[in-house]
């Protein structure tokens, strides 16, 4: 294969956008012999493995009903982003088991699998997911006690006298 030298920024973009278009051509879905697509998702202390296939839009978090695992609304909104960012809704059934964390940490877990599970069942996605922010996964977690403190970084009360 020649090389060809590259003298100009029109000619650095053209050969940009062809090595990208090579490389999504190259993609390819990857699911198991039932249809179905795995992705792992990690939020604080909690660990979400995600199932998702093609189905009417249930959702069973350790085999419990989504409303009955998670009863604010705010945590399903927060589990349901990746398919109305993409325009999915009620076209995958997701099974997924969680351990450790909160109630939030969890649904944000389970939010970070159902994307990265979203992308494994359909490469094209990619973009659209990636640009939301949602394969990429949230490291923060809770700063430890300190000794001598009240919390982290929270000193006791001063008293002079």
């Amino acid at each position: 294969m020649a090389t060809k030298k590259i003298e100009s920024l029109t000619e650095i973009k053209e050969a940009v956008a062809a090595t990208s278009a090579v490389a999504e051509t190259k993609r390819k879905p990857n699911r198991d012999k039932q249809g179905r697509s795995y992705a792992t998702g990690k939020r604080k202390n909690a660990v979400a493995r995600v199932w998702i296939m093609p189905g009417k839009g249930n959702i069973t978090v350790n085999d419990k009903p989504i409303d009955t695992y998670f009863a604010r609304p705010v945590l399903k909104m927060i589990i349901n982003q990746p398919f109305e960012i993409t325009n999915r809704e009620n076209e995958f059934d997701v099974v997924c088991t969680v351990q450790g964390g909160g109630l939030s940490g969890q649904a944000g877990a389970i939010k970070h699998g159902i994307s990265k599970a979203l992308n494994e069942y359909e490469p094209e996605l990619r973009t659209v997911l990636k640009q939301a922010g949602f394969l990429t996964r949230d490291d923060r977690v809770v700063e430890r006690k300190k000794y001598g403190r009240a919390k982290a970084r929270r000193s006791y009360q001063f008293s002079k006298r």
